[in-house]
C-alpha cells in the first residue's frame, strides 16, 4: 500500500505497540502531527517544553520497561531534547526521539531552524539516524526501536527531513521481533569460576545496580541472595531491584551510602557486583575501594568490565539469565557470623530522622508510611539522596531519578510520563526549590492532562547540595547558591491549575499530604525546611568509602 512518510511513521509506531507520545509541534514536523491527529489510538501529550517531553518519555520507559517516545520539530525543538536524551543515555533507558528537519534541498545551507541534530546527539545515543529517502523510513524506525531495546538499552534518535514526511512509498506491515538476550559471551567455565569464588568466600557482599532492574532480574536475584547468604547493598539506580525491607538489605553504597554498607564492603572478602558500573560516587578512592575483597562483576556490557575498577572475574551477559544459571549450580551457603557482624553495624549506625521540625528525612519517611506503593520520582540534590535513603523500595521501577547525568529539572517531566503510563498508581515527585524552578512550567502540562501526581518541594531557599559542599569544603563561601528571592510557589502552582499548600511543621505536612492523596488533580506541597540541613552520612570526594562520617563525626572533628 502507498503511504506518505508521515503515515509510515504512525503505522510503524503502531507496529511497535506505542500508545503514548510526548512532544511539541513545529513547522518541520507539521505533516507528522497532521497525520497523528487522525489516530486517537496513540495518545499525544503536549508538554510545555521539549525537554519536558524527553523527560516524560524517559519516565514512561523507566516505570514500564517499554520504549518511551518523544517528538520535536527542527532546530531549537530538536536541541531542547538533548538534555533528556543524554539523561536517558547515562542511565541506559530505552527511548526513541523522532525529530524532523528541513527538506533535503535545504540541508547544509543554514536554513531557518536547520540543525544537525543527528550529529549533535551521536555521543549520547546508541545510534542516530537521518532519513533522506522515504523508501528507507520504515526500516529505519524499526531498527531504532530494536536498537533501543537490545542488550544494554538506551536512546536512539531518528531525524527525518520534511520532504520525506510528505513523499509516498510502498509500506508493508511487519510484526516487531523482540530482541532475545545474547548468552554467547559467557560459558560454563565462567560460571564454574564464579561458583568457586562464592563457595570460597567467608564474607561475601552483594552489590546491585540498575542493570538488575533493566533485565527484570528481581526474582532470580532474591534466590541468589538467599543461596549466597550474604548482605546486599545497592546503587541509586539499583533501588528496588532487591527488596529494601529485607533483613539482608543494608542500604545504598558510596558517597551518601549507609555506614553499614560502606564499612561492610570495605571488610568483605568477595564483592559480587551485579549490573553496576562502579561510578565515582560509589568508589570514592578507587585505589582503596574494597581492598580486602576479590571482585566478581556480572554485566551485559563488556565496556563496563575493568573500566573504573579492576575485577578478578567477570561474566558478561544478561543479569537475569546469568543469575538463573548460577542459582542452578550454587549450593546453599551459610555465613551466620558475617551476617551477624553486619547486623551489629546496622544497630550501631542506624539512619535517624530528626524528631523535631520539618525536614527532608521526616517527609520521606512519612510519605513511605502513607504511600509505600507509590512510584517515587526525584529531581537532583539533597532531596534525591533523602528519597534514596528513607523510602524503602521493595519493587523495581518504583524510583525514577537521574543518576548518571544528575539532571536538575528531570523529575516533573518524568513524573508526568510515569503517571500517564500508570494511571492507577500514585506518582510523587520530590523536588528542591532550585530544581523545581528549572521546569516548573510542566505543572501546566500535568494540570491539562488532569494527572493526580503529587509534587513535594523541599524548599530550603538555597541550592542545598551545593551549599552543603560549600559549608564542608569551601569555607562557607556561599557563592551563587542563595535563592531567597520571595518566589511564591503556591501561587505559581495555583496559577497553573494545580492545588497547593505551604507547610512549615510536621503536622501541617501530614495533613497536606493526606489531602494530596485524595486530590484528583496535581497537588503541590511547598515544604519550608532549614537552609543548612545536610545529607548524612557522607564520604568526602576522593576519600575511601570507609571514611564515611555523619553530622556528629563532623562536629567532633572540627571542634
Amino acid at each position: 500500500m502507498q503511504l506518505t512518510g508521515s503515515q509510515v511513521i504512525i503505522e510503524c509506531l503502531k507496529e511497535q505497540g506505542v500508545d503514548t507520545v510526548f512532544g511539541y509541534p513545529g513547522g518541520a514536523i507539521l505533516n507528522v502531527y497532521d497525520e497523528l491527529y487522525k489516530h486517537s489510538e496513540i495518545r499525544h501529550v503536549l508538554t510545555s517544553h521539549e525537554q519536558g517531553a524527553s523527560h516524560a518519555a524517559d519516565g514512561y520507559a523507566r516505570s514500564t520497561g517499554k520504549v518511551g517516545v518523544c517528538m520535536a520539530t527542527s532546530g531549537p525543538g530538536a536541541t531542547n531534547l538533548v538534555t533528556g536524551i543524554a539523561t536517558a543515555y547515562m542511565d541506559s533507558i530505552p527511548i526513541v526521539a523522532i525529530t524532523c528537519n528541513v527538506g533535503v534541498s535545504l540541508l547544509g545551507k543554514d536554513s531557518f531552524q536547520e540543525i544537525d541534530i543527528a550529529g549533535i546527539t551521536t555521543p549520547i545515543t546508541k545510534y542516530s539516524f537521518i532519513v533522506k529517502d522515504v523508501t528507507k523510513l520504515a526500516d529505519t524506525i524499526r531498527r531504532a526501536f530494536s536498537i533501543a531495546r537490545k542488550g544494554r538499552p538506551g536512546p536512539v534518535l531518528v531525524d527525518i527531513t520534511k520532504d520525506v514526511t510528505a513523499n509516498k512509498t510502498e509500506y508493508i506491515k511487519k510484526e516487531p521481533k523482540m530482541p532475545q538476550p545474547d548468552c554467547s559471551a559467557f560459558n560454563e567455565d565462567d560460571l564454574k569460576k564464579a561458583i568457586q569464588m562464592i563457595e570460597k568466600a567467608k564474607k561475601p557482599y552483594i552489590f546491585v545496580g540498575g542493570g538488575a532492574i533493566l533485565s527484570g532480574a528481581s526474582e532470580v536475584l532474591k534466590t541468589f541472595v538467599e543461596k549466597t547468604d550474604a548482605p546486599v547493598c545497592d546503587t541509586l539506580m539499583g533501588k528496588g531491584a532487591y527488596d529494601g525491607t529485607s533483613e539482608n538489605y543494608t542500604g545504598m553504597l558510596g558517597m551518601h551510602g549507609t555506614k553499614t554498607s560502606n564499612l561492610g564492603v570495605s571488610e568483605c572478602d568477595l564483592l559480587i557486583a551485579i549490573g553496576v558500573r562502579f561510578s565515582d560516587r560509589v568508589l570514592g578512592n578507587p585505589k582503596k575501594f574494597a581492598k580486602q575483597a576479590k571482585i566478581l562483576q556480572i554485566d551485559i556490557d563488556p565496556v563496563e568490565i575493568n573500566k573504573n575498577i579492576i575485577v578478578n572475574h567477570s561474566i558478561i551477559g544478561d543479569v537475569a539469565i546469568v543469575l538463573g544459571k548460577l542459582n542452578e549450580k550454587l549450593e546453599q551457603q551459610k555465613h551466620t557470623e558475617w551476617l551477624s557482624h553486619i547486623a551489629d553495624y546496622q544497630k550501631m549506625y542506624p539512619m535517624t530522622i530528626p524528631k523535631e521540625g520539618l525536614s527532608g528525612p521526616f517527609m520521606i519517611a512519612k510519605i513511605y508510611e502513607m504511600a509505600k506503593d507509590a512510584i517515587m520520582v526525584t529531581e537532583v540534590g539533597q532531596h534525591q539522596m533523602w528519597a534514596a535513603q528513607y523510602f524503602k523500595y521493595s519493587k523495581p521501577r518504583t524510583l525514577l531519578t537521574s543518576g548518571g547525568l544528575g539532571t536538575m529539572g528531570y523529575g516533573l517531566g518524568a513524573a508526568i510520563g510515569a503517571q500517564t503510563a500508570n494511571p492507577d498508581k500514585q506518582v510523587i515527585n520530590i523536588a528542591g526549590d532550585g530544581c523545581f524552578r528549572m521546569n516548573m512550567n510542566e505543572l501546566a502540562t500535568a494540570s491539562r492532562q488532569k494527572l493526580p501526581l503529587i509534587e513535594v518541594i523541599v524548599n530550603n531557599h538555597v541550592l542545598g547540595m551545593v551549599r552543603q559542599w560549600q559549608t564542608l569544603f569551601y569555607k562557607q563561601h556561599y557563592s551563587a547558591t542563595v535563592l531567597d528571592d520571595g518566589v511564591d510557589y503556591v501561587k505559581i502552582a495555583e496559577a497553573m491549575g494545580a492545588a497547593a499548600r505551604r507547610v512549615t511543621t510536621q503536622e501541617e505536612f501530614n495533613a497536606a499530604f493526606q489531602e494530596a492523596l485524595e486530590c484528583k488533580t496535581p497537588f503541590v506541597i511547598d515544604a519550608i525546611v532549614d537552609s543548612d540541613d545536610k545529607v548524612w552520612p557522607m564520604v568526602a570526594p576522593g576519600a575511601p568509602i570507609n571514611e564515611c562520617f555523619d553530622g556528629k563525626d563532623f562536629e567532633s572533628k572540627n571542634k
